[in-house]
C-alpha cells in the first residue's frame, strides 16, 4: 500500500519537523515519520532536559553563594528524583506543545522506523510513503571509541547520565567540548567531585582559544579538574566504579565515566546507502541547497557534515521546506550560526575565531579586542568574571563575537546580527544599549574597537 505526499521526511527531530511546519505552511502535502518521539534528541534527551539539569545546578549554586548577597540560606542536599520530575515535567510540556503544532498543521505523522526504499520512498511497518520530494533527517547518537563499551551504569552516555537517580560522588569525563563541560559543570554543582580528560590541548577546543583560557581559570575557581593533551588508552570496572588509564599511564578513579567524545550520523540501516545517496564515514553529502545527489532528495540537520546544533537543523529544515516550494531562500553559512555552551560560566559565539580570521584575512588584516566583564555593572552584581571578544577585518565588518561568563547565551543573539549582517564597530557602537544590562558589555566592546572606548582603555 502506498501514500503520495509532496514531502516525505524520514525523522521527526529539530530539522525534520521544522520541514514539516513550514512546508505546510506553504501549503504542501506532508508525511513526517519518527521512530522514537517527535522532538527527538533535543527536546528529549539533549538541549532541553541538560539545560534543566544545568538550571537546577545553578540553583544549587546559588543557594550556596547565598550569603554573599546578604540571604541566609543553607543547601540540605539535592533531591535527584525531585530535579528528574523537573527536568521531565519541562520536557513534557514543549512535546505536547509540539505534538499540537504538528496536528494542527494537519501534517501526516507515522510512528514507526522508516527506510529509505527508493530515490522517492520511505517504508515503514509494511506501509509505503512516496515523496515528490524526500528529506532525510535522522539525526544523531552517542559516539564511544573503539574497545570503550557503554554499559549505561558505570560507563554512561548523556542519555544515561539525563535519567540517573542519584548524583555520582565522582565522575571522569571523558571529552572537554560542549557536552563534556555541561555535564562537568552540573554534577559539579550537584556536588560532585570531577575530573575531565580531553585528548586535545584546550577545553572547548573548537572555541577562540582565550574562552578556552578563561573556561580553564573558572573551572580551576570551581575545583572541576581537567587533564588537556591526555588521550584514553583504557578503563577497568572496579568495587567502587572504574579506574582510568590515561596517556602517559596515569590513573583516575570514580565512580562513573562519562564519555562524551561527540555525536555520530544516525544513517545506519535506514537504506541511504543502498539507494546510492553519497555519503561519507555514516554523513549524508550535500550541496548549498542541502541536495544529495539523488533528484529532490534533501539532507538536514546532523547527518549532514558541520556543526551538530539543533537550531542549524531547525534552520535547515525551514530552508529546505522554501527551497522545494520554489521560494529559492538565502544559502545558510556555517560560520554565521550562533553557538552556546550551557556551562558556569557561560560560553556564547558566533563567526570565526582569531585564529581562523588571521588565516583567511592574514593576521595583518585582523584587529581583536576584548572587553572585561569586570567593567559591566550587571555582571558585576552577578558576581560573573569573564569577557566579551571582537574580531574584526581592519577598516572592514566584525567577523567573530565570543562571549563567556553568566547568562552570555543570551547576548548571542545580538551578536549572531552583528555577524551575519557584517556590521562595522562604528555602527554598533552608535546603537543604545539598556543600562544596567550585561548587553552594554557588547556596545563597549564596540565602542572601544571603533576607536572610542568608555567604560575600558583601548
Amino acid at each position: 500500500m502506498s501514500d503520495t505526499f509532496d514531502v516525505v521526511i524520514l525523522g521527526g527531530g529539530s530539522g525534520g519537523y521544522a520541514t514539516a511546519l513550514r512546508a505546510a505552511q506553504l501549503g504542501l502535502s506532508v508525511a513526517l515519520i519518527e521512530k522514537d518521539k517527535l522532538g527527538g534528541t533535543c527536546l528529549h534527551r539533549g538541549c532541553i532536559p541538560t539545560k534543566a539539569l544545568l538550571h537546577a545546578g545553578e540553583v544549587a549554586d546559588q543557594t550556596r553563594e547565598a550569603a554573599a548577597f546578604g540571604v541566609k540560606a543553607e543547601l540540605i542536599g539535592v533531591d535527584m528524583s525531585g530535579v528528574n520530575a523537573y527536568k521531565d515535567g519541562v520536557v513534557a510540556g514543549l512535546y505536547k506543545g509540539l505534538q499540537g503544532l504538528v496536528k494542527a498543521a494537519k501534517v501526516t505523522y507515522v510512528e514507526g522506523t522508516g527506510k529509505l526504499v527508493s530515490a522517492d520512498t520511505v517504508e515503514v511497518n509494511g506501509r509505503r510513503y512516496t515523496g515528490r520530494h524526500v528529506v532525510l533527517a535522522t539525526g544523531s547518537y552517542s559516539k564511544t571509541l573503539p574497545g570503550l563499551e557503554l554499559d549505561g551504569e558505570r560507563v554512561i552516555a548523556s542519555e544515561h547520565a539525563l535519567t540517573m537517580d542519584r548524583v555520582p560522588a565522582s565522575a571522569i569525563v571523558l571529552g572537554g567540548g560542549v557536552i563534556g563541560v555541561e555535564f562537568a559543570s552540573a554534577w559539579k554543582s550537584f556536588g560532585a567531585d570531577v575530573t575531565i580528560v580531553e585528548a586535545l590541548p584546550r577545553l572547548v577546543a573548537a572555541e577562540d582559544e582565550d574562552i578556552s583560557k578563561q573556561l580553564e581559570r573558572s573551572f580551576r575557581k570551581r575545583g572541576i579538574g581537567f587533564k588537556t593533551g591526555k588521550p584514553f588508552e583504557k578503563v577497568e570496572k572496579t568495587d567502587s566504579g572504574v579506574k582510568v588509564t590515561i596517556a602517559g599511564g596515569e590513573t583516575l578513579e570514580a565512580e562513573v565515566l562519562l564519555v562524551a567524545v561527540g555525536r555520530g550520523p544516525s544513517t545506519a540501516n535506514t537504506g541511504y546507502e543502498e539507494q546510492g545517496v553519497r555519503m561519507e564515514r555514516g554523513f549524508v553529502l550535500t550541496d548549498d541547497r542541502l541536495r544529495t545527489n539523488l533528484p529532490n532528495v534533501f539532507a538536514v540537520g546532523d547527518i549532514v557534515p558541520g556543526l551538530q546544533l539543533a537550531h542549524r537543523g531547525f534552520l535547515q529544515g525551514i530552508f529546505v521546506a522554501e527551497e522545494i516550494a520554489g521560494l529559492n531562500p538565502v544559502a545558510i553559512v556555517e560560520s554565521g550560526i550562533p553557538r552556546a555552551t550551557y556551562c558556569d560560566p557561560e560560553i556564547a559565539s558566533v563567526g570565526i575565531t582569531e585564529a581562523q580570521a588571521k588565516e583567511k584575512h592574514g593576521a595583518e588584516n585582523v584587529a581583536t579586542y576584548n572587553y572585561n566583564l569586570a567593567g559591566n555593572g550587571k555582571s558585576k552584581i552577578l558576581g560573573t568574571q569573564g569577557f566579551v571578544k571582537l574580531v574584526r577585518v581592519k577598516d572592514g565588518p566584525v567577523v567573530g563575537v565570543h562571549m563567556i561568563g553568566a547568562r552570555m547565551s543570551e547576548q548571542v543573539g545580538e551578536a549572531s546580527l552583528i555577524v551575519n549582517w557584517e556590521a562595522f564597530p562604528a555602527e554598533v557602537a552608535q546603537l543604545i544599549h539598556a543600562h544596567p544590562s550585561q548587553n552594554e558589555a557588547l556596545g563597549e566592546a564596540h565602542l572601544a574597537l571603533a576607536g572610542k572606548p568608555l567604560h575600558a582603555h583601548n
